[in-house]
């Protein structure tokens, strides 16, 4: 129940205490008195005025004492909305109390809107009323807005920016993995042309190479940047002998040792395996300014190889001259020397067998 006492109203519970004795007294019930300040203190949730809290009975009696704001303040609420509602829903807003229903109704007076909540109080006849103005609603809306505007800018700004990071870390493997795979090509290739241009039974250069060494030096004997170049052409001794009389094995054999005795001597030159038995030697620079005394150590120890039976290559040497067009010209007379040079090292080689 609620009455007044002294200048306050009080709010009194009775609950039973059926079977409760205390010091041998049995007990019916147990009061409780609140004042309604306390309450009203407790639910009120807004010190800026506005939004407004009160408790009134079914028949619109305000039970709190507290103004509901400047729209209705202390008054029978349901008096003092009649002005402010419409027929229809000021009938509504009557059967709701009566009936003791929630509901909500808009509320208008001069310059001020506000929304009109009401919720009955289980196991009471009275209906607890919130009055919040228009503006806070507008603010609780703007202030979501603006922090899913703001949060909406951060995750775009973050996504972004992942996107970025993202972008920038694949064009970095992308890079990386062309890169790898671009110098593993190179290194392909540089293998290929390697193989190309290798003899495989000595692994010095061999008749593709050479070929290709011609075009560059003929382009540079037109073009006149080449005039200090020498040739030796190289054959060895005997080389069919030995594969028909100990086999291809032995005649092999015989082969890389020749490569390996050219290379020893014209260490300044560019040594290429172009037959089966015929080597050719190119000499510039320091091969080219100390040819003479190489060919003169190389004949000697040729000399010396017929008489320990060891491997014999015979030899012919040409510079260029002025007359020539091409290495070919070049070529044709080392190669003419070399085969003189062949047939005074078969007949010495005849002789020491004598």
């Amino acid at each position: 129940m609620v009455f007044l006492y002294g200048s306050s109203k009080q709010l009194c519970l009775a609950i039973p205490t059926n079977g409760l004795t205390i010091m041998g007294e049995r007990f019916k019930a147990c009061l409780v008195q609140i004042d309604f300040q306390d309450i009203v203190d407790l639910l009120a949730f807004d010190d800026q005025g506005r939004t407004y809290f009160g408790l009134y009975s079914k028949t619109g009696v305000n039970l709190s004492d507290t103004e509901l704001g400047p729209v209705v303040l202390d008054q029978n609420i349901i008096e003092a909305t009649k002005p402010l509602l419409t027929g229809d829903k000021w009938k509504a807003l009557r059967e709701d109390f009566e009936n003791s229903t929630e509901g909500s109704v808009f509320v208008s007076s001069g310059d001020i809107d506000a929304t009109l909540s009401y919720v009955p109080i289980p196991g009471t006849d009275w209906e607890m009323l919130v009055l919040i103005r228009e503006s806070v609603i507008h603010e609780q809306i703007r202030g979501v807005s603006e922090k899913n505007s703001s949060f909406s800018r951060y995750q775009i700004i973050f996504t972004m920016v992942s996107m970025l990071l993202f972008a920038g870390i694949l064009l970095l493997m992308l890079r990386s993995i062309s890169s790898k795979q671009l110098e593993a090509e190179k290194e392909n290739s540089k293998n290929f042309l390697s193989m190309a241009n290798t003899d495989s039974l000595t692994g010095i250069r061999n008749k593709h190479a050479y070929a290709n060494s011609e075009d560059n030096i003929n382009q540079g004997i037109r073009e006149g940047r080449i005039d200090r170049l020498a040739m030796v052409v190289c054959d060895i001794n005997g080389l069919k002998y030995v594969n028909d009389t100990q086999g291809h094995a032995a005649g092999d054999k015989l082969i890389r040792d020749a490569s390996a005795l050219i290379c020893e001597y014209f260490s300044h030159g560019s040594v290429f395996r172009i037959g089966g038995d015929e080597f050719v030697v190119l000499l510039q620079g320091v091969g080219y300014d100390t040819m003479e005394e190489v060919v003169d150590a190389f004949n000697r120890k040729a000399e010396a190889n017929i008489a320990a039976r060891d491997v014999v290559v015979s030899i012919g040497c040409s510079k260029l001259e002025s007359s020539d067009k091409q290495l070919n010209d070049v070529f044709e007379r080392a190669d003419r020397m070399m085969y003189e040079r062949k047939q005074v090292l078969k007949a010495m080689g005849a002789k020491t067998r004598e």
